[in-house]
């Protein structure tokens, strides 16, 4: 059994690791703290946990009796965590903050498992890229593999209200603000481009075209839905099958011929993608929920290759039907 803690476990990312952990056939949960917390058991603040657990939120880490960590802190916190920390030599750590996940960071291997599976298997130290990054950057893999990102990239990305690292509503996520509301943030200098710049030019290494990026405020609770537009001369069917090669080996991404939705992946680690062509322009259609495929469940996959078990293992969960 792999033996876990998690580092501020109380916000929506930390709920939807407890969950998948607690149901993880080869997973034990040692601890959780949960800043303000300490005391109160896990399904008082996760309340969709009652009747799972009776672990309660804890003050102090005890990294000693633990195989795996992970930190659900946000970009300042995690670094001060590894600093002030004396980690055990052989703890392996999974690090959801921006603040490892350029390759700046040595220690770290940015945990995409489509673009970074190898890496990942023999990595000690994983951080999971961003939400709105794991959706666009899947959305365009198989073009930077054949040199095909020569033009502007244009993108638009609508993600629910579990986009936020903590439960308390904010005056942007706030169900009287969100519900029948739509509102753009950040557009052009959304802070996940630099990591899919980055993870692009690692496959093509001429890639410097821009990426214009207009994230959207969307009036439902979980999921990331993109709009991706380049230029391309290459035949839709040739394309295709570039992105059914690319992503053959790959558990959770697929590609499909029909238009997609956002149902068909939330609840889910699925990535799904559908490709059309109009004249020249390429438009790609990729869909995630970000909790899962964009935080959590990248999460435990990373975990799963880290621990040399089959990639899918807790993470076979299945879209509502409706």
């Amino acid at each position: 059994m792999i033996k876990t803690g998690i580092i501020e476990g109380a916000g929506f990312t930390g709920g939807e690791l407890i969950r998948l952990l607690l149901n993880h056939p080869d997973v034990h949960l040692i601890f959780i703290t949960g800043r303000g917390n300490s005391g109160q058991y896990i399904h008082e603040v996760h309340r969709g946990l009652y009747g799972e657990t009776e672990l309660r939120f804890s003050d102090e880490p005890q990294l000693d009796k633990i195989d795996l960590l992970f930190l659900c802190t946000d970009i300042e916190e995690s670094r001060q965590f590894m600093q002030r920390t004396d980690i055990p030599e052989n703890l392996k750590i999974i690090d959801f903050s921006r603040e490892y996940r350029l390759k700046s960071d040595e220690k770290f291997i940015y945990g995409l498992p489509e673009l970074n599976r190898r890496a990942i298997c023999k990595s000690q130290y994983v951080a999971v890229p961003g939400n709105f990054a794991t959706c666009i950057t899947l959305g365009l893999l198989p073009l930077a593999k054949n040199l095909m990102l020569n033009d502007d990239i244009y993108v638009h990305a609508i993600i629910g209200s579990t986009g936020t690292v903590g439960l308390k509503p904010s005056s942007m996520t706030h169900f009287s603000w969100r519900d029948n509301n739509v509102c753009i943030y950040k557009p052009f200098v959304h802070q996940h481009l630099p990591e899919i710049h980055e993870s692009l030019s690692q496959l093509q290494t001429s890639f410097h075209s821009d990426i214009h990026f207009i994230p959207y405020r969307g009036n439902f609770t979980r999921g990331i839905f993109s709009t991706i537009m380049i230029k391309n001369k290459v035949s839709l069917d040739e394309l295709t099958q570039l992105y059914i090669d690319y992503y053959a080996e790959d558990s959770f991404t697929h590609i499909t011929p029909d238009n997609i939705d956002l149902k068909q992946v939330v609840n889910t680690n699925k990535c799904l993608i559908h490709l059309e062509k109009h004249g020249d322009m390429l438009l790609i259609t990729s869909c995630i929920d970000n909790l899962l495929k964009g935080s959590s469940g990248q999460a435990v996959h990373n975990m799963n290759l880290l621990f040399n078990l089959e990639e899918t293992t807790g993470l076979n969960l299945k879209a509502t039907a409706y």
